[in-house]
Formats: structure tokens, sequence, C-alpha cells
């Protein structure tokens, strides 16, 4: 399984980008979401270094991103979700079904999120 190998691929991590969101930033990045569609789609190959090397682009150019995992095991798609998160150095926003949202401030911080 592709996740397995990407679990601890220091190559791919950021560097020092992690926040921790209050419930109510999470809910002002859940309205902003709910609208958006997946810009990246996973496949039947699962988590690959390609896969996560777009969800990087993504996360850079948008911010909010929408991801939609492919997979039928609850607990595989747990892993796959945990993998992105640590991976991308991203903040899990909601996950409902198949469809994960992630937010990862960039530098030119295109989305005001409200004070904790």
């Amino acid at each position: 399984m592709a996740v397995e190998c990407l679990l601890f691929n220091p190559m791919i991590n950021k560097i020092g980008r992690v926040m921790n969101l209050s419930t109510k930033q999470k809910q002002h990045l859940k309205g902003l979401a709910h609208s958006l569609k997946p810009v990246v789609l996973m496949g039947a190959n699962g988590l690959t270094e390609a896969v996560l090397a777009e969800i990087e682009l993504a996360l850079d150019h948008h911010e909010l991103i929408k991801i939609k995992v492919a997979s039928e095991d609850r607990d595989t798609k747990q892993l796959i979700i945990d993998a992105i998160v640590r991976e991308t150095k991203a903040e899990k926003v909601q996950t409902i079904g198949k469809t994960l949202v992630l937010f990862r401030q960039s530098e030119a911080r295109k989305i005001e999120i409200p004070r904790k």
C-alpha cells in the first residue's frame, strides 16, 4: 500500500506550518469551503508522492481545499487522511464521507480567519 511508504518521508514535510484552529475559526472555514469543489481526486493507487505534490500545490495556491479520498475501508481512509495532514502540515477542518477539507495559510494570507 502506498500510504505506508510515505508516512515518514522527510523530503515532503514543510517546516513549521502547524496551526491550532479554534472551533470558531473552523466554523468560518467550513462556511467558506461549502461551495468549493474537490481540487484533488485520489485514484485507485491511493496516496502517492504525485498526489502529495498536487495537494501541496493546491494548498500553496488556494489555502483552503477539498480532497476526495478514494477508499472504501474506513480505517484505511483514516490512515490516508492522517498521512496527508502530517505530510502537508495542514490543518484538518473537517471530513464528510470521502471528502477532506484542509487549510494551510500561505505567506500571502489570502484567507482571513477570525481571531481565536
